[in-house]
């Protein structure tokens, strides 16, 4: 197999249904109908307002990122706003230091979210709160009283920020959290003419930096549930090999590729103790291979005359697997780990590709070009059981790769929407798209959990 047929059968794994008109699809956000309406405050410093800017707009933007608060707009806010617990009084008429003056109209907010920082020791510190506007009684209505410390600059505003955030965002019974977690992509700024390294970077955008030098061409990385290791198919030793990355020390660890033209496209199993992957190695087409996470005991799984890419297990049961097939088409479909009963997931419109499992184990995200011309990707979520499916974006370049957060609300994603394949993330009913990626292009993007 030449380089270039390779490429191309890369490529082919490397590739936007609506849910019936009118049809909701909360269950991807949050779970529920209804959300907490939050009321934020600006928060004020004591010997720190310089760095209040940043934070204000750090905690908000955490907080209307999550998908689960109605937060309400600050031109209806009271004419007085709370710093601490003591300014609560049992009626206020309207003036912002009681609790039904949040609750009622203008503002109708469920929740209020005040507080201060302040300069102590060398180290600037929040008192955030989180009240229950709806209860009679301030004692009984607190919620939250926390206490968070960072560095007396912007960066530590920023990082109490986040923090606050975090655990309100915990306490509303979001499940999981961005915080702490980091996106892998492939880019190809800093690189020679076609090649390419894996990239590493914070959850919102920031900290953008090289996981790999090789000086080749780094492709379709993969993370383990745990964060600890990223794998990815190289060609710095010629033909498509996988590789594995401790992401912690930042050197390879072994792997063994069996020998075949073509080792490619790895993904790790819920518990991370095995790879699945796509190979050659039996000659002619590539099929689905498992082996333990070194890259023994390696077995074949799939055994079809066809191209079988892309597999993807199931975080919740590991003997149900994702794959992408091209007989007819390129197609997403279903077998159990052992490789019998097998079923196609999309129903045969345009090409589908690159599946990937919501953390809950029944639904999914995936590319199609349904109802677009051939090479027209866009993002659609499928709910795995029932097959009813919704569209996220529409004609705005080539969408592809999606892959959910951690916290199961938010879809990573690239796409060409700005002339040049780039990262976004979105929550998980297509709004609030945010651009992370700017420099060179870039594709391919995992969501880690650190």
């Amino acid at each position: 197999m030449t380089r270039k047929q390779t490429l191309l059968l890369v490529a082919f794994a490397a590739l936007g249904t609506g849910l019936l008109p009118g049809q909701d699809i909360t269950i991807w956000i949050n779970g529920a109908s209804g959300k907490p309406a939050l009321a934020v405050v600006d928060f004020r410093g004591a010997g720190s307002q310089q760095f209040m800017t940043a934070f204000n707009s750090t905690l908000f933007s955490d907080l209307d990122g999550s998908g689960l608060f109605d937060l309400k707009a600050k031109s209806m806010f009271p004419l007085n706003n709370p710093q601490r617990p003591e300014d609560l009084q049992v009626s206020d008429n309207n003036q912002g230091f009681a609790l039904a003056d949040w609750a009622g109209t203008p503002v109708n907010a469920s929740h209020l979210v005040f507080g201060y920082t302040a300069a102590q020791n060398g180290a600037l510190v929040l008192y955030g709160n989180v009240y229950d506007t709806r209860q009679t009684n301030v004692q009984s209505a607190e919620l939250m009283a926390q206490r968070y410390a960072g560095s007396m600059d912007q960066a530590g505003a920023i990082h109490i920020a986040h923090e606050f955030a975090n655990d309100i965002i915990q306490k509303f019974g979001g499940t999981g959290s961005l915080l702490g977690s980091r996106i892998y992509f492939v880019s190809s700024r800093g690189a020679a003419k076609n090649n390419s390294e894996i990239w590493v970077m914070d959850w919102d955008g920031n900290n953008q930096k090289p996981l790999t030098q090789l000086k080749s061409s780094s492709i379709m990385p993969a993370v383990s549930p745990d964060g600890s290791r990223v794998a990815f198919t190289s060609f710095a030793l010629g033909q498509p090999r996988i590789m594995i990355y401790d992401t912690t020390t930042l050197r390879a660890v072994p792997f063994y590729n069996q020998e075949a033209s073509l080792n490619a496209q790895a993904s790790f199993s819920g518990d991370g103790k095995q790879i699945y992957y796509s190979s050659t190695a039996a000659g002619g087409l590539s099929q689905i291979y498992a082996a333990a996470i070194n890259g023994r005991d390696f077995r074949r799984i799939s055994h079809r005359d066809a191209i079988e890419v892309e597999p993807k297990v199931n975080p919740k049961n590991p003997a149900q697997l994702l794959f992408v097939s091209g007989p007819g088409g390129q197609q997403i479909y279903q077998m159990n780990s052992d490789g019998v009963g097998v079923q196609k997931v999309t129903n045969g419109e345009g090409e589908a590709g690159n599946p990937a499992w919501h953390p809950d184990g029944q639904h999914i995200a995936f590319s199609w070009t349904r109802g677009y011309s051939k090479g027209d990707w866009n993002i659609f979520v499928m709910d795995a059981g029932s097959k009813q499916f919704v569209q996220l974006t529409h004609s705005e370049g080539k969408n592809e790769n999606p892959v959910w957060a951690p916290d199961g609300r938010h879809i990573v994603f690239a796409s060409t929407r700005s002339g040049t394949s780039q990262i976004y993330t979105m929550l998980a009913d297509g709004t609030q798209v945010k651009q992370l990626t700017s420099q060179g292009v870039n594709k391919s993007p995992v969501w880690g959990v650190r």
